[in-house]
């Protein structure tokens, strides 16, 4: 256990207090604690890497910190009306899809190495950036005009095309 796996973990205990704001209409808390896990994620990635302190624990925790932070935030915002339930149903089906793909690798002898796409990284960057605006727009009492149409597009397009393509790469593993 280092320093860098404990914010990671901080983060994972964080998301119940996320949602527990976004359903209790405290969206501005929510918001905070958002961009706070935003930060920490960086700065547990940068102490990782500056310090020589990457460890295999922390290669699966950061990841499934980051992921239940964003399913947890869209399914929340969908169930509370934030976002319609398509959002939530398309980010949520991304990654049981990419979990699913990961464990029938391993399930058949195949395992497969997941390395972040840049339809992936853009993906991420859109989710993120789109939960912000609408955690902030509803904490700070500002209409969200047509950027939630486009945050809500550009999540929807960029979640298909990267499920797409790291099924694509999936499926090019597995026929190898």
């Amino acid at each position: 256990m280092n320093l860098p796996n404990i914010i990671t973990i901080a983060r994972i205990f964080a998301v119940p207090v996320v949602v527990w704001a976004i359903v209790s209409g405290r969206p501005a808390i929510a918001f905070w604690l958002f961009l706070a896990a935003g930060i920490s994620d960086a700065i547990d990635g940068f102490i990782a890497k500056r310090f020589g302190l990457q460890s295999e624990l922390g290669a699966y925790l950061d990841p499934l910190a980051d992921k239940a932070l964003l399913v947890s935030i869209y399914v929340t915002m969908a169930v509370a009306g934030h976002v319609p339930q398509w959002v939530a149903i398309a980010v949520v089906s991304r990654d049981i899809m990419i979990v699913s793909a990961v464990i029938l690798s391993w399930v058949l002898d195949k395992p497969v190495t997941i390395r972040p796409l840049v339809v992936s990284k853009l993906n991420t960057a859109a989710q993120i950036a789109f939960a912000a605006f609408v955690l902030a727009s509803l904490g700070f009492g500002f209409p969200p005009g047509p950027a939630f149409e486009l945050g809500m597009v550009l999540v929807g397009v960029l979640t298909v095309l990267s499920a797409a393509a790291y099924l694509g790469e999936w499926a090019r593993h597995m026929a190898a």
